[in-house]
Parts: C-alpha cells; sequence; structure tokens
C-alpha cells in the first residue's frame, strides 16, 4: 500500500507549469517538522495536478500550513556521471490548514477546495 498524510508548512511559493499541453502541475516544497527534542523538519517536494494545482497556485504561498493526502513516487536520473534518486509526494487532495493569503476571501478558499 502506498499511502502517505502529512502536515508542514510551504517553504516554498508554489510554481505551475502545463504538461502536455492539457494538464497542469503544481509544485511546492513542503516543510514537515520532526517530533524530536532536537527540532528540525525534513522538506519534502510536493506535486499537485490539474483543478488542484489551479487552487494551490491561486491561493497558498510560502509559510502557509497545509495538509496533505497522496502517495508516494520515486525518481531517478543520472548526473555528472553519479545516479541521484528523490522521492517525492503525489497528492490526490491538499487541504488549506491556515487562513487564506492576503486578496482571496474565505469564500473563495472553501470553493476551490471544495471544487478540487
Amino acid at each position: 500500500m502506498n499511502v502517505v498524510t502529512a502536515i508542514g508548512n510551504l517553504a516554498s511559493d508554489v510554481s505551475v507549469r502545463e504538461v502536455s499541453g492539457e494538464h497542469k502541475v503544481a509544485n511546492f516544497l513542503l516543510a514537515i517538522d520532526r517530533p524530536s527534542k532536537d527540532g528540525g523538519a525534513d522538506f519534502v517536494p510536493v506535486s499537485v495536478w490539474d483543478k488542484q494545482a489551479e487552487s494551490c497556485e491561486r491561493f497558498l504561498s510560502k509559510g502557509q500550513r497545509v495538509g496533505v493526502d497522496g502517495r508516494l513516487r520515486s525518481r531517478s536520473w543520472e548526473e555528472e556521471g553519479k545516479r541521484r534518486t528523490a522521492i517525492e509526494i503525489v497528492a490526490n487532495r491538499v487541504e488549506f490548514l491556515s487562513g487564506p493569503r492576503e486578496g482571496a476571501g474565505a469564500e473563495e478558499v472553501f470553493e476551490a477546495a471544495a471544487s478540487a
């Protein structure tokens, strides 16, 4: 079973791009606090697709708190002769846990989250 649920703060602004001319993907970095005495955080890339990508782009910015449900995806590539790997969360759902960012009304945020 490949299921992940995480709560954290955006460590980057949301960036969106079109893929194959018909899909949108949003990417951001999620800072997830470590539950240890020493503190710290793990920084995990998150991908969000289509309507949710549009909602994330419109309503989220660096520092806001979100909950993410999705799955883990790993990828690997070769860079300068060395094998590199990365793991990211592909989100099925992103829940906005902070208030709306400046300029967005609460009704807009609720409608966007409900329709995504």
